[in-house]
């Protein structure tokens, strides 16, 4: 049984309960209330607490009015706002902008919690209610918008959500060095309007005033909005300085107003995350959602740990350099070991660490030495497209720790499902890891992002090239075969990545088809704030290099490179034949075993008949090509005729000559034929060929199929 006072208050009676007379901050979310470190505000909230501030949740409150803001009372010290761990737009909206039907971070997974934009949302209910009340806003959904940004959802650039939320004060990156500070100085009586000095934050100020760190200006927004190259500047210029050693505060102009963006807080040290990670979290979501079957995204990290922070891979897709850094850091292994003492300990606990993993499992160091005291290089990569001949690898650590979490009294097994960055795993000459997740960490199948296999696309989404994982998954599977394992690889895979053309589609297929692996789902690019990416897709420019980079925004032609990832679905069938004639590869149209689909029905004389769409005639029905009967007919060269035969006022025929060729078409029917009875799957395949056969051998063959589609008409009324 869960005991509330194990969770922070969320309601008056819970903080009367703990005697308290009134909250220093209220902290507003769009999730529901999960008390975890993989939620980012329990951990911001325990940090507050340990420091001596009273904190109080009000999550996903009522969001059509104020008064469910006014739940606790006006915080003595102010508003902490965030939309939750992930974008509001993202968890509302699919990459086809349609409204997704499940929330796995509200209650039950019902979705309409929270409001789209509910930073903006949230933090305008406070004004409403409170006025001039401090309000700080941070977490994903802010960090990622804190500069003028391309909104997918709106298909334009959108203000600072700083300008739009009306908060005083916006932090960015991971937030506990950041909020410990501001808190402390707010709860010295420093008005929040005078904080201007505190790394990690943004604010706004009037044109010219003084900055306290080296700047950098880019445009006006109002030249952002517009001119799509000066939106890529600015953007490259961003993502320069997310480096806490050399970056600098950036200024952004809005009217008589700039943002300005402090430099980036340094990343906690290994001692401060331990002792984030140490606190009393009740690793578990609050006991007023027991009624509704809990929090779904409690499920796959209540059995986990984060061990690490910072991902120096940089993949263009990803928002992760932007939001955390490329600067890597890693708890020790007693405070790992000891959080998966306290998972050891929970009653549901069976036996099995589900992951030990971060935002890239297999990093525990920064990338080099040199970083120390020149930062991140801004305008290179440590991973792609080759190596950094000054990246050091070291697994040793790593795998040490896995073993000890291995050997705890209650531990089974310890898991690696996701997050190995396999090009960082294959330049270790030592292969004693590899041998270790192969043998002792794998559940069976183990999940990778090669992402694509067409270097163009790859280069483009800041990946290594196909070669790289050929050679890590030759690695893998002989391993397995060594230890007589049969384990298995799940590719994470893209479409449509600024820059990956249909032909770089119909590519992946073949290396699909060649592995002989049909992945079950492919993730559609979606642009979302804060990545290189994002810039390419709105821009058309790369704007790390300034060069144009060809885009497909299209729905349609997005469909026809996601179908030829799942060319041996049924239902793809028309779109790999379409995109595969736009990319002039119709030699793979066919029934050879080197092709990836086979003909249209009716192809080769007759008229296309696309799958879902029924053919004219009032009751014509839809064709079927799973070898339900049909019936066939032809006309004579150099003859234009149509001819339908009703049948008890049920389904006719319908035959028409094209271009003075013969036409072929099927008719379905409700119930299956002789013909079908006999030959089953193969009756399609005969009418088919008998069809083509018919074309060929002149008005003696022609008669012949006539006759038979007599005999089809009579086995039918039978």
């Amino acid at each position: 049984m869960k005991d509330r006072l194990d969770f922070l208050p969320v309601n008056a009676d819970d903080v009367r309960a703990r005697n308290w007379s009134e909250v220093d901050f209220v902290y507003v979310t769009g999730d529901a209330y999960v008390d975890h470190p993989s939620f980012g505000v329990s951990i911001i909230s325990r940090v507050l607490e340990a420091e001596g501030f009273r904190v109080a949740i009000l999550s996903q409150p009522d969001y059509k009015s104020c008064e469910d803001f006014k739940r606790f009372g006006r915080p003595r010290l102010g508003f902490l706002v965030t939309g939750g761990n992930i974008d509001s737009m993202v968890a509302h909206y699919t990459v086809s902008k349609k409204r997704r039907s499940y929330d796995y971070y509200s209650a039950g997974g019902k979705m309409g919690a929270r409001p789209d934009r509910a930073v903006i949302v949230y933090s305008n209910r406070i004004r409403e209610a409170y006025g001039d009340v401090p309000i700080i806003i941070g977490g994903l959904e802010a960090s990622l918008r804190r500069f003028a940004h391309y909104d997918y959802w709106d298909d334009r650039v959108r203000r600072s959500i700083l300008v739009d939320s009306r908060a005083d004060l916006l932090t960015y990156g991971m937030g506990e060095n950041i909020l410990r500070r501001v808190a402390q100085l707010i709860g010295k009586g420093v008005p929040i309007k005078k904080i201007r000095d505190v790394r990690g934050t943004v604010y706004l100020a009037k044109r010219g005033e003084t900055v306290h760190f080296d700047s950098i200006e880019t445009d006006d927004y109002d030249i952002l909005k517009s001119d799509k190259e000066a939106y890529a500047r600015a953007f490259a210029t961003q993502y320069k300085n997310t480096d806490s050693v050399r970056g600098k505060a950036i200024i952004e102009y809005y009217g008589d107003k700039m943002l300005v963006q402090n430099p980036p807080m340094p990343p906690l040290e290994r001692e401060e995350l331990d002792a984030v990670y140490s606190l009393p979290y009740a690793r578990d979501y609050h006991p007023d959602y027991d009624s509704e079957g809990g929090v779904p995204a409690i499920t796959e990290v209540k059995h986990s740990i984060t061990h690490n922070r910072g991902c120096f891979g940089a993949c263009n897709f990803c928002a992760i350099a932007f939001h955390q850094g490329r600067e890597v850091r890693s708890r020790s292994v007693e405070s790992v070991i000891s959080e998966a003492k306290k998972i050891t300990e929970l009653a549901d606990f069976k036996g099995y660490i589900n992951e030990v993993g971060g935002p890239t499992a297999n990093f525990r160091y920064p990338s080099c030495k040199r970083q120390a005291e020149n930062g991140v290089c801004p305008s290179k990569k440590c991973l792609s497209p080759t190596p950094c001949k000054h990246l050091e690898v070291d697994h040793s650590e790593y795998a040490k720790m896995l073993r000890d979490i291995e050997a705890l009294p209650k531990v089974k097994k310890v898991f690696v499902r996701s997050g190995i960055r396999f090009d960082y795993l294959t330049c270790d000459p030592d292969d004693s890891f590899f041998r270790q997740l192969v043998t002792r960490h794998v559940s069976g199948q183990l999940k990778v992002a090669p992402e694509h296999c067409s270097n163009n696309a790859l280069s483009m989404m800041g990946k290594p090239p196909i070669e790289v994982y050929e050679k890590f998954k030759k690695k893998y599977f002989a391993l397995c075969s060594e230890a007589g394992l049969e384990q298995y690889l799940v590719p994470y895979l893209m479409s449509s990545h600024p820059g990956s053309t249909m032909k770089d589609a119909v590519e992946m297929a073949l290396w699909l088809k060649k592995w002989g692996y049909m992945p079950e789902q492919v993730q559609d690019f979606y642009p979302t704030p804060g990545t290189i990416s994002t810039v390419m897709y709105y821009t058309g420019i790369h704007p790390m290099t300034m060069k144009r980079v060809e885009v497909t925004t299209d729905y349609h032609e997005k469909a026809l490179q996601r179908a030829l990832l799942q060319y041996s679905k049924p239902e793809n069938a028309n779109l790999v034949r379409e995109a595969l004639k736009i990319a002039g590869r119709e030699d793979l149209i066919g029934n050879t075993p080197d092709c990836l689909v086979r003909p249209a029905f009716a192809q080769g004389g007759g008229r296309y008949i696309p799958d879902k769409k029924k053919p004219s005639g009032k009751h014509t029905r839809q064709p079927s090509q799973r070898g339900r009967a049909s019936a066939q007919s032809t006309a004579q060269r150099g003859k234009s005729a149509s001819q339908s035969t009703a049948q008890r006022g049920k389904s006719a025929s319908q035959s028409t000559a094209q271009r003075g060729k013969s036409a072929v078409q099927s008719v379905s029917r409700s119930k299956k034929t002789k013909f079908d009875r006999i030959f089953g799957e193969d009756a399609s395949r005969i009418r088919r060929e008998a069809a083509q056969m018919s074309e060929r051998g002149g008005a003696k063959r022609q008669k012949s199929t006539k006759n038979t589609q007599k005999q089809f008409q009579k086995s039918k009324k039978r």
